[in-house]
């Protein structure tokens, strides 16, 4: 998306114009060049201001902190009763999965590697991560030695390097110098060379687990993200796992019936589909003026028209699907039965709140506002005493399901790309 700067720029400048007024225009702050002001205003005039920190994201913020390890990371933490003592054994060992979920929990908070109350564990996690990146090899799809951990069993076993790639795309702007920049890039380009090399040709990748559609829809987020903030990712690539998200949603009849990597529950399978296709679709979005642009020159070649109307049509595609996938949502909304997803509260579940709130939330009108509200009581009264969240079933660590939970209570404060913000400013 932010390939073509100057354009984006340009466009950036005339909607924060249109949208904040003519006390903005008269300053004449905002120069085509200057991108970060320009993102940052726009974020500011459009979007709504997040709402303050609440009590129990607070007390939670305390317990992630309170439990990161030495070395920056963060281990999976105690499980429930219900799952037994059979990863003991590692439930202080460091891995990359729960440290991904736990950094973006902070990132969320308002820290960066840089700047924030918890600058200091968000470098510290993010160089861990970019360590055992450095240490995996070039060509497989894995970033780490540490095998079996509860996220690999339940998810997928490459969790990690689809958890990597998303925490590493939305941080690498924020580090505090450029020695550390450019060790982050580089990190995120191995990553994303791997998804790369091991996507199969049916848009998915290798991901054993209980439920690892949910792994699916980390991967393709990861690589939408990744896009979103400047990187590059094949395109083929992309569209392929934006593929597997509708055929998904349309075999399963908008959600209605579970999928088989789903383990089941159709919760699952539907907050993964709408997470992946809105991923795609915030993407496309800000692709599109380009396109447009191809398509009506008279200069462009034949077949580069072909390849823009025939782009086009896809993105309309996607967006058609898009709102078809919340809508099917919106119905089951008041199904509790749908909504508990395994029928009590694990990891699994919380990461799907994630997926549909971060869909809804850009939706935005009375279903998310219903929605949020009562997600937020939820994750409320189950949440520990000291601050923390445990899940009952399946993933049920302390760091994943806390981090989780947080991510959910603060959507409102999750990374805007700017072509959504262009695409607001036009209506």
């Amino acid at each position: 998306m932010n390939r073509h700067p100057n354009r984006i720029a340009a466009c950036l400048t005339c909607a924060v114009l249109i949208a904040i007024g003519p006390a903005m225009a008269e300053e004449k702050v905002i120069k085509e060049g200057d991108k970060p002001a320009v993102i940052k205003a726009v974020e500011s005039a459009l979007r709504p201001q997040p709402k303050p920190l609440s009590e129990n994201v607070k007390k939670g913020l305390e317990w992630l902190v309170k439990n990161q390890l030495d070395n920056g990371s963060w281990a999976q933490g105690e499980e429930s009763a219900e799952m037994g003592t059979g990863m003991a054994k590692i439930k202080s060992t460091p891995n990359v999965a729960d440290t991904c979920m736990a950094t973006m929990a902070l990132f969320r908070s308002g820290s960066t590697a840089k700047e924030g109350t918890y600058k200091d564990n968000v470098l510290k996690a993010v160089k861990f991560v970019c360590a055992q990146i450095e240490e995996s090899d070039a060509n497989s799809l894995s970033i780490t030695t540490l095998q079996g951990t509860r996220t690999q069993t339940k998810l997928g076993t490459y969790i990690d390097t689809f958890m990597a790639a998303q925490v590493l795309a939305e941080l690498k702007g924020s580090m505090p110098d450029e020695a550390t920049t450019k060790r982050v890039e580089a990190a995120l380009a191995k990553v994303v060379r791997k998804m790369e090399l091991n996507q199969k040709q049916d848009g998915r990748w290798t991901n054993e687990g209980w439920a690892p559609t949910l792994a699916q829809a980390q991967a393709s987020k990861a690589l939408n993200s990744v896009v979103m903030n400047g990187g590059d990712v094949s395109e083929k690539v992309r569209e392929r796992a934006e593929k597997v998200a509708r055929d998904d949603f349309k075999t399963t009849k908008g959600g209605t019936v579970a999928s088989s990597d789903s383990a089941g529950v159709v919760l699952y399978s539907a907050g993964g589909q709408i997470a992946s296709i809105q991923a795609s679709a915030t993407v496309n979005d800000g692709m599109r003026d380009k396109l447009e642009a191809v398509v009506s020159s008279a200069t462009s070649q034949p077949e580069q028209k072909a390849l823009a109307v025939a782009t086009l049509k896809r993105f309309d595609e996607n967006e058609k699907d898009l709102k078809a996938a919340q809508e099917s949502f919106i119905a089951r909304m008041d199904d509790k039965q749908f909504i508990s997803g395994f029928g009590s509260n694990g990891g699994e579940e919380f990461l799907s709140y994630l997926n549909i709130g971060e869909s809804l939330i850009l939706r935005g009108g009375k279903e998310w506002e219903k929605w949020d509200k009562s997600i937020t009581d939820n994750l409320n009264r189950v949440q520990n005493q000291d601050g923390s969240w445990t899940g009952h079933h399946c993933i049920t660590g302390r760091t994943f399901c806390t981090s989780a939970a947080m991510m959910v209570l603060t959507i409102d404060r999750s990374p805007a790309p700017a072509a959504t913000k262009i695409k607001e400013a036009k209506k």
